[in-house]
């Protein structure tokens, strides 16, 4: 798989997340996305769950596994690089994936009261997601930075790790907030900046390779 095709993959990926966690929203009159769980817009009961979770999320988790896949192959070797892409690819592609086939309950059942094995399987695989990705974003960014290439990736890549972190604590330390939606979309969204960010270093660096070549 080409630069180009890993770039438009990734895009997509997180495009087609972005659009299923924004209307999915518009279901409901009272929906507050700074207190609500974007998971709370496709549980069990949801007018539009099913088609959020088949025609978003979860072709979504597929293309970002794809991309990292593939993502990883276009970077120097490092066994730090290979982690983090795996990481992202297990806790973050394959986790939306899982996401989407196991729901949360009803208003997503937030003080696990008789929860279904479906609201404790998508629990479980979020909060891994919550604590593994960072890592893997900061593992990236450190394997380039010990390789001294991609410098600038390597920064961004260390910043949003280190913010998602912050993010994740405070969540975690308080998910009935009343900010937890926030709090939530402010971890996803770095997710999603990071991948962008990603995708363009990988398109570029194929356009650089392509011009390189026919140069030679």
């Amino acid at each position: 798989m080409n630069g180009k095709t890993i770039f438009v993959t990734g895009l997509l990926g997180v495009t087609l997340f972005s659009i299923a966690s924004i209307l999915g929203g518009f279901q409901f009159d009272n929906y507050n996305p700074l207190s609500q769980y974007i998971s709370e817009t496709y549980t069990i009961d949801t007018p539009y769950g099913k088609v959020l979770r088949y025609f978003g999320y979860i072709p979504s988790g597929i293309l970002l596994t794809i991309f990292t896949f593939f993502g990883q192959r276009k970077f120097p070797k490092s066994s730090l690089i290979k982690l983090g892409f795996s990481g992202i690819g297990i806790f973050y592609g394959i986790a939306t994936v899982i996401v989407g086939i196991f729901p949360c309950d009803e208003g997503c059942n937030k003080e696990l009261i008789n929860p279904s094995i479906s609201q404790l399987i998508h629990n479980l695989t979020g909060l891994l997601t919550y604590i593994f990705v960072p890592l893997s974003i900061i593992a990236i960014g450190i394997g380039l930075r010990q390789l001294k290439t991609h410098f600038c990736l390597s920064r961004i890549s260390i910043i949003c790790g280190l913010n998602c972190i912050v993010f994740v604590s405070i969540l975690l330390s308080d998910p009935l907030s009343q900010w937890a939606g926030l709090y939530q979309r402010i971890i996803e969204g770095t997710f999603i900046i990071w991948i962008i960010a990603c995708s363009f270093f990988i398109k570029n660096s194929n356009q650089l390779d392509i011009k390189t070549s026919l140069n030679e």
